[in-house]
C-alpha cells in the first residue's frame, strides 16, 4: 500500500491543481500587468529594469507595469522578458505562475558575486548546478535532491557565447538569500570550502521550482563584483559601470540564445516527466 505522503510533492504541484492554475494565472496578470495570452513561449527573466529598458530600445514592443512586477512583450521576436524583482521567493513565485501559460522555454539572465580567484567583472558563468542555500526551494522538493539548470538550454547558450567568439566559465553557483553575507567570516570560509565559483540570490530557486513545475530554464551569468577581493563588493559607483559597459552584451547572447532554441526546433526538455 502507498504510503499517504509519498505524493505529497506531487500534489503540491501547480500543473495538477485547476484552483492553483487560476490563482496563478491571476496573480501573473495582477503582478505584471500583463494577460496570460500576451506572453510569448520564449521569455527572459532578469533582475533589472534597465535590461527590459535595453531590450524595448532594441527591439521595440509593449511594456506594462504590474502591481509589483514590469514585463515587456516583443511579438516580433516571440519574447517576453520580465523583471522578477530580487530574491528566491520573488523567483519560486515567478516560474510558478509562468509554469499556468506552459513556456518553451525560460533563460535567467542574473548578475553574480565572482567567488573564484580567476574570475574578473563581465564574465559569464553558466552555472551547471545550485547549492540551496535559500528557503524557498525547500517546500517543493527534497533537500538532498540537487538544482540543476535544464542542460540544452545551457548547452544553446554557450553555442552562442562561442561563436560569438567570447569566453565563458562553468561550476556550481551558491545561492542565499543571506544579504551582507561579506561581512560575515564563518560564512565567507563556507563558500571557499564549497568551491562555488559565485553567488546569487535567485539560482537554486528557479532551477528547483522549474524543475517541480516542468519549466525548461536556464541561467547566463555576468560576474558583477568580486566580494571576496579587498575593495570587491559592488558599490553604486561601481554597479553603474557594470550596467554601462556590459548591460547590452549580456541582453544580445540572451536574446540570440532564447531565438535560436526557437529556430532550431529541438525539444529542450531533456528528460521524461
Amino acid at each position: 500500500m502507498a504510503n499517504p505522503g509519498q505524493f505529497l510533492l506531487q500534489r503540491k504541484s501547480m500543473y495538477r491543481d485547476p484552483q492553483k492554475q487560476k490563482i496563478g494565472r491571476e496573480i501573473l496578470e495582477r503582478y505584471t500587468g500583463s494577460a496570460p495570452a500576451e506572453f510569448s513561449p520564449y521569455i527572459i527573466l532578469t533582475n533589472f529594469n534597465r535590461y527590459l529598458d535595453v531590450f524595448r530600445e532594441r527591439h521595440g514592443g509593449i511594456r506594462t507595469e504590474g502591481s509589483v512586477i514590469s514585463a515587456h512583450h516583443c511579438p516580433d521576436k516571440h519574447v517576453s522578458m520580465i523583471d522578477l524583482k530580487i530574491g528566491s521567493p520573488s523567483a519560486a513565485l515567478i516560474i510558478e505562475c509562468l509554469s499556468t501559460i506552459e513556456p518553451q522555454a525560460v533563460l535567467f539572465l542574473g548578475m553574480c558575486g565572482g567567488l573564484h580567484r580567476s574570475l574578473k567583472v563581465g564574465d559569464f558563468i553558466l552555472p551547471t548546478a545550485a547549492i540551496r542555500d535559500e528557503g524557498v526551494s525547500h517546500h517543493f522538493i527534497p533537500s538532498q535532491v540537487p538544482s540543476l539548470p535544464t542542460f540544452k538550454i545551457q548547452k544553446f547558450v554557450s553555442q552562442v557565447i562561442v561563436e560569438r567568439g567570447l569566453d565563458y566559465r562553468t561550476g556550481v553557483v551558491h545561492t542565499t538569500d543571506y544579504r551582507f553575507w561579506e561581512f560575515d567570516e564563518k560564512f565567507k570560509q563556507q563558500l571557499y570550502e564549497e568551491r562555488a565559483i559565485a553567488i546569487d540570490m535567485e539560482c537554486s530557486a528557479l532551477f528547483s521550482v522549474g524543475f517541480v513545475s516542468k519549466v525548461a530554464i536556464g541561467a547566463l551569468l555576468l560576474v558583477s563584483d568580486l566580494p571576496l577581493k579587498s575593495r570587491g563588493i559592488k558599490t553604486k559607483a561601481s554597479s553603474r559601470k557594470v550596467f554601462e559597459k556590459y548591460t547590452q552584451l549580456h541582453i544580445d547572447v540572451g536574446i540570440e540564445s532564447i531565438i535560436g532554441i526557437q529556430k532550431r526546433g529541438e525539444h529542450i526538455r531533456h528528460y521524461r516527466w
